[in-house]
């Protein structure tokens, strides 16, 4: 496989995994409407489009005359509190515009296609680590929006032949030495401890100290970038088209992550206990023998040191994040 259309090649996970597929020596496409990433994110050596999934027509003429080898998606909406005020948002982008990336696949003869999904697509884990075949009952519509296009890539691969993988993991982190997090506004864990250590937040928030875990915060699975973006490229040649979950198997703490952060900062970053969140399970973890054994994959990130100084290198050299 040589090129690869890479639909939210401006986003967090999306910009990262295009930098590693042309340091492979891949030819990329990154399309992106810009509402989420960001320009300057996305790789000068990457070919650039801007445009919107919602555009069905134009979307498999450029990917039928691009003749890809592959396509990656990236371009969802993933903020579970907005799912909840705006459900429409989520199913019309993470579920309608996800087929027309599908149906382009199809028209394109394109042979793999790489779904970003989330293990928020189990809800309510019912054992830990999660494994492939739990039951998936989503809590929440943007997991169910990202389930629902999971079942889109079982039917097409069933009529069309449309070779997929779908890859389930939690929280990615950490940071490439050009890319980096950026959200606006921002709602995920390190970057906003890392605005403590920067002096832009006065404290960080701890939702619950409670918990039946070892130090009574929330665990959860954190994967870095890189080791995302690795799995991103071995998935396009997957063995069997179907469901992958990328985890660590043990997950960190929320305490862990503050006390890692802590020591790689040189910064005291105060933290405060809040009451519990309506839904916050108490671990979320995933299994990924099945993406070790069947991709090869092998994480090289796994301690929470060594993803935090990415994320802070990153973020010392963009104090203000992406100029755009």
């Amino acid at each position: 496989m040589k090129r690869v259309f890479v639909a939210g090649g401006a986003g967090y996970i999306g910009s990262a995994c295009t930098e590693y597929l042309l340091d492979k020596g891949y030819e990329v496409t990154v399309f992106d409407d810009l509402i989420t990433g960001h320009r300057s994110a996305v790789d000068p050596r990457a070919e650039f489009v801007k445009g919107n999934l919602e555009d069905c027509d134009r979307l498999i003429g450029i990917v039928r005359d691009g003749k890809y080898d592959a396509i990656m998606h990236f371009a969802a909406f993933s903020l579970v509190g907005e799912s909840m005020t705006d459900p429409g948002k989520y199913f019309r982008n993470n579920l309608a515009n996800a087929i027309n990336l599908a149906d382009a696949a199809v028209e394109g003869k394109v042979r793999s296609f790489v779904f970003s999904s989330t293990a928020a697509t189990f809800g309510q884990p019912e054992s830990s680590p999660i494994r492939e075949h739990d039951r998936q009952i989503p809590i929440n519509p943007y997991g169910e929006s990202k389930l629902c296009f999971e079942k889109v890539l079982k039917w097409y691969h069933q009529i069309h032949g449309l070779q997929y993988a779908a890859l389930r993991y939690f929280n990615a982190a950490g940071a490439t030495g050009k890319y980096g997090e950026d959200h606006r506004p921002e709602s995920h864990l390190i970057p906003i401890i890392l605005q403590v250590a920067q002096g832009k937040r006065e404290k960080i928030m701890v939702y619950g100290n409670d918990y039946d875990t070892p130090d009574g915060s929330c665990i959860r699975d954190y994967i870095h970038i890189l080791d995302l973006a690795q799995a991103h490229e071995l998935a396009m040649s997957a063995p069997e088209s179907g469901h992958y979950n990328l985890g660590t198997g043990n997950g960190l703490s929320v305490m862990e992550i503050i006390e890692a952060a802590r020591k790689v900062t040189g910064h005291p970053i105060p933290c405060e206990i809040a009451p519990r969140r309506p839904g916050d399970p108490a671990r979320l973890v995933a299994c990924s023998d099945r993406a070790r054994q069947m991709l090869g994959w092998k994480p090289r990130f796994e301690s929470a040191e060594a993803i935090i100084e990415s994320a802070w290198k990153w973020r010392q050299a963009n104090p203000d994040g992406y100029a755009d």
